[in-house]
């Protein structure tokens, strides 16, 4: 139905970046973890509750780090070696920061206007993920998947014992009856569906404002396929028949755990049939209809952190503004 040729994401999943060597093998050497932590150029990036420090610097965004001498107090985890500098997270409140109960973070996505020049900001993944290099992008993205893990996996499901953090973070022990436990990952279709005419399919939850549209997205069910969750989902969402579907790629989106899998998929029907408890609208939208609801500001899109902006930016075939 589509020429598949064509179809290579515009811009890059910018969650889907990072150069760190995240170094597995280190993870169980605790003679190399101890010399590593007392190394003065090994750096520190403080998570809390998802968010960490930011500091703008001219064009440039990055993200705080500190020595372990300056890092506050908290479990830690190895984020990875690169140039020979070991990386590691800590859990704490950021330093100078607000405190624990978050106020005065940065609750929208920021711009490079609006990060204040040498200041220290807390931000979170969403706000700033779009801003940061590709080294504190990827250390941001993986300090927060696992902090996500660590603070609902404490205590062991087969006897309700508290567990021990053990491999640099990567493990949680059970010391009452030895079971080991790993982070986890959820998998996510999330898929950009065209008809005939090639017209996206936009669509918005109950709980989001009107306006607000994006992509249909579903969680990988047990003993399913990527593909057959794809058909699946478009048909229990929105009553749509999709066949062809064809993935183009994926990043993380650890909000708490979700990796989320790109498809593109072409629909043999276009009666729109939306699940009440899973969709409060959903629309047919030609590449003109589009860029007019945009400029209209009646239609705003998932933000450029998204793999649901980029697909829709491929399938529209360049870059688009409006973001939630």
């Amino acid at each position: 139905m589509h020429n598949t040729a064509e179809e290579q994401l515009i811009g890059p999943l910018l969650l889907a970046r990072g150069t760190t060597d995240r170094s597995s093998a280190l993870r169980t050497d605790e003679r190399w973890l101890e010399k590593a932590w007392a190394d003065p150029d090994t750096r520190v990036l403080v998570i809390d509750d998802g968010h960490t420090l930011v500091r703008r610097s001219g064009d440039e965004v990055h993200a705080v780090l500190y020595t372990p001498a300056q890092a506050p107090p908290g479990e830690r985890y190895l984020l990875g070696v690169e140039d020979g500098t070991a990386y590691f997270a800590v859990v704490a409140p950021l330093p100078g920061a607000p405190g624990s109960d978050l106020n005065g973070r940065v609750t929208m996505p920021m711009s490079l206007r609006d990060t204040p020049e040498g200041r220290p900001v807390p931000a979170g993944l969403r706000q700033v993920g779009g801003l940061l290099g590709d080294r504190d992008a990827g250390l941001l993205v993986y300090a927060v998947a696992l902090e996500a893990w660590h603070a609902s996996h404490e205590f062991c499901p087969r006897c309700g014992t508290r567990t021990q953090v053990r491999a640099g973070g990567h493990v949680r022990v059970c010391p009452q009856d030895s079971s080991q436990h790993f982070p986890r990952v959820d998998p996510a279709v999330i898929m950009l569906v065209r008809d005939e005419d090639d017209r996206c399919l936009l669509a918005r939850g109950p709980q989001w404002p009107e306006g607000r549209l994006s992509i249909l997205a579903g969680f990988v069910e047990p003993g399913e396929s990527l593909e057959y969750a794809v058909v699946r989902e478009v048909a229990e969402e929105v009553g749509v028949t999709v066949v062809n579907p064809r993935y183009l790629g994926s990043q993380p989106w650890p909000f708490p755990r979700s990796l989320m899998l790109g498809f593109f998929a072409d629909a043999t029907t276009t009666t729109l049939i939306p699940d009440a408890e899973e969709i409060a609208e959903a629309r047919w939208f030609s590449r003109e209809e589009l860029l007019a609801a945009l400029r209209e500001g009646t239609l705003r899109l998932p933000p450029p952190v998204s793999i649901a902006r980029r697909l829709i930016e491929t399938w529209y075939g360049g870059e688009l503004t409006g973001d939630w």
